[in-house]
């Protein structure tokens, strides 16, 4: 006789409940949970395609940009109607998501997590997802995860190189243990700027979603603790051990929250009569011009001198000066122009 508290699991995740690391419990615990992916980019299109299918209970997709054509190559979720639509990523995974399945509360949310909207968009949930572009956004979803417990599944890529590791606040390094700082501004490649292969995105996925599991299904001691990085073109696959917390780490050591309170992180600004916004990175950074300038030649035209770098891009005029400070010209659309920002400078 069935129980008064007992949960029904639908017939489609019997193949789910029939492997033995997760079972009728961890399934029941899975349908139960909120999970929150950051981003819906190559990463978080796949990354929501599984969470959806494996039924989390709530699922929140943040993302600010719209699907274009060159995303298709790559962001499996999205087809040519989504581009013909000149729809929002987070309103077109909704909307594909909910037909996949209609039992999982899928919520598309066309914003950017960032000092002011972090507590809104994050809070409440058990598990966040990055699939971010970004080391502003990694180092403000590290804050607020650590600062409120919540575990986090980190994960890059580039080319055909991809990284991942988890984080549990209070049980290991936290992302500033691993990486004290952000890359300065045009060090780190990008896809905009190195490109990247469908199958790295997917080898980086899975692992992310494979510890997302683990963690909503209550196998915490099954999670693996390290970083795993593969290059699938040169044929490297390895994993490091996560080093330990570290005592003096500014986030999880010191509790000091600087991308949460918005010390820390890109500010813009919009040029009056001039269609243009102004990006200036809050910490101090030095530019590369000839790294740079090798990195955006074959996207457009680039021209520099030992004062600033200029580049056409995409219809879009970006002049980049020393400091790390940036005018991106034919918008007034902030949001427009962080993105250009962090596509072709850094974060």
């Amino acid at each position: 006789m069935k129980q008064e508290n007992e949960i029904t699991i639908p017939p489609r995740y019997s193949r789910q409940i029939l492997f033995g690391g997760i079972g009728e419990q961890g399934q029941a615990r899975i349908m139960a949970s909120r999970v929150v992916v950051v981003g819906c980019g190559a990463l978080g299109a796949l990354q929501t395609s599984f969470l959806a299918r494996a039924g989390v209970g709530t699922l929140r997709i943040i993302d600010r940009d719209f699907v274009e054509e060159s995303n298709l190559q790559r962001q499996i979720l999205f087809d040519e109607q989504d581009v013909r639509d000149l729809l929002p990523k987070a309103a077109a995974a909704e909307k594909k998501l909910r037909v996949v399945n209609s039992l999982v509360n899928v919520e598309g949310i066309v914003d950017e997590v960032n000092a002011s909207t972090v507590d809104r968009l994050l809070g409440g949930f058990d598990l966040i997802m990055d699939a971010s572009d970004n080391f502003d956004v990694r180092f403000l979803i590290n804050e607020y995860a650590v600062k409120n417990g919540v575990p986090w599944v980190y994960g890059a890529v580039v080319g055909s190189y991809g990284l991942t590791f988890p984080i549990i606040p209070g049980e290991g390094a936290c992302l500033r243990c691993v990486f004290e700082s952000a890359p300065p501004p045009g060090v780190s490649p990008s896809c905009d700027t190195a490109g990247v292969i469908g199958p790295i995105i997917g080898s980086i996925v899975s692992i992310q979603v494979a510890e997302a599991l683990k963690l909503l299904s209550g196998a915490r001691d099954r999670v693996r603790r390290k970083i795993t990085t593969i290059d699938m073109w040169e044929n490297r696959y390895d994993a490091i051990e996560l080093p330990p917390p570290f005592a003096d780490c500014a986030c999880c050591g010191r509790r000091e929250y600087p991308y949460m309170d918005g010390s820390l992180g890109a500010e813009a600004e919009t040029l009056c009569g001039r269609n243009s916004v102004q990006i200036r990175p809050k910490s101090q950074v030095k530019m590369d011009f000839d790294d740079l300038a090798a990195r955006l030649a074959p996207l457009g035209a680039v021209e520099q001198n030992r004062f600033l770098l200029r580049a056409d891009i995409d219809g879009y005029q970006i002049t980049v000066f020393s400091d790390g400070r940036a005018i991106i010209q034919g918008t007034y659309d902030m949001a427009v122009a962080k993105s250009m920002y962090a596509r072709y400078i850094g974060n």
